[in-house]
């Protein structure tokens, strides 16, 4: 199936608005009023019409709600602060359009990106969900740590478009609310893991695609200290995932899981010198060199689209998450051999209950 490029055609905007489908864009959001009105806006000037915006604020102590009701958005709000889940499901609760098109409150959308993902989900009724590429600079340009985590990920989104199978990105998604009947709704106590959770869901009835058609600037984590924790925490929950699915041998596999692991041992081998002497300086060389090849092809993008010193700082970043790759990896594997309840925790309610 081919999936639309950033560059293809816009989709017919002629017909009459009582014959689109009303589109819900759910907005879930948590002390993001700094880059909030950024993301409403871009939303009430979509090229595509109707749509209704429902904003769920869930108990942010910024000026988030502020910022929504000057712009004329209304505003649902959680009870308590739940999460991003339960806020998109109460969100989705009060939804009445045909199309469902959650967005995270630190995107920006392209100006044409709602009507888009309705023109892709209207030209076959197999595909079930459409997620959305960010473009590869940051809402806000502030941080040279946002630079690599927009970069990085755009990239490797560009890379998977097409069908996809297993992690679903979705700060950026399109679902018809007639498929969402049959796959929602989000499981609120994965908050960092929820993407895969839904993928397997949605993939295992439809087509879902990824594709740069539908896009918007994403204002990611600024500095190294919260980007690696989120990086280590987000792979330490999905092992239990993909140890127990068909998807295993497949991460085991990739590309990012031998970097990973590259990099964890070049670090283990630094004493080798020390140790054996200077001929085994060799050993960490090698494993760097290694480390390097694996993505070739990432950094060969990354310079020749950015200069030569944030080319650098891309590689040395990009060393230091594939060192908390491994890491979350091996705290998970760890908890899921001496915890029943964090094996479980991927399975359907009643099975934990009965196990």
């Amino acid at each position: 199936m081919h999936s639309p490029t950033p560059d293809s055609p816009a989709p017919d905007s002629s017909a009459p608005d009582s014959q689109k489908p009303l589109v819900s864009v759910v907005i879930p959001n948590y002390n993001y009023g700094d880059v909030l009105e950024l993301c409403l806006r871009s939303v009430l000037e979509q090229t595509y019409s109707p749509i209704e915006i429902i904003l769920v604020d869930d108990c942010s102590t910024d000026h988030s709600v502020r910022v929504a009701r000057s712009l004329g958005v209304p505003v649902l709000s959680t009870p308590r602060n739940s999460g991003v889940c339960a806020a998109r499901n109460l969100g989705v609760s009060h939804a009445r359009g045909e199309v469902l098109f959650f967005l995270d409150s630190d995107v920006a959308l392209a100006p044409d990106a709602v009507a888009r993902a309705v023109d892709i989900l209207g030209s076959d009724p197999r595909i079930g969900a459409v997620s959305g590429n960010y473009e590869p600079i940051p809402l806000r340009r502030d941080s040279l740590v946002k630079e690599y985590r927009i970069l990085y990920r755009h990239y490797w989104y560009r890379v998977a478009e097409g069908p996809i199978t297993g992690f679903l990105p979705v700060a950026i998604i399109a679902i018809p609310a007639a498929v969402w009947a049959e796959v929602g709704p989000w499981t609120n106590e994965f908050v960092q893991s929820e993407g895969t959770d839904l993928g397997e869901r949605l993939t295992s009835r439809w087509t879902v695609l990824l594709t740069s058609a539908v896009r918007g600037r994403h204002d990611d984590d600024a500095t190294v200290r919260v980007a690696l924790w989120k990086v280590f925490t987000r792979t330490r929950m999905h092992v239990p995932f993909f140890l127990q699915r068909r998807y295993a041998a497949g991460v085991v596999g990739s590309p990012e899981a031998a970097a990973s692991l590259a990099a964890a041992l070049t670090v283990a081998a630094l004493p080798a010198p020390l140790l054996g002497g200077a001929a085994w300086a060799a050993v960490p060389a090698l494993l760097l060199a290694t480390w390097l090849a694996i993505d070739r092809r990432l950094y060969r993008f990354v310079f020749s689209t950015r200069s030569p010193a944030f080319g650098l700082f891309f590689v040395a970043m990009h060393f230091l998450v594939n060192l908390t790759i491994a890491a979350g990896a091996g705290v998970g594997i760890l908890q899921w051999l001496t915890s029943r309840s964090f094996r479980r925790m991927y399975a359907s309610p009643s099975r934990r209950a009965a196990t």
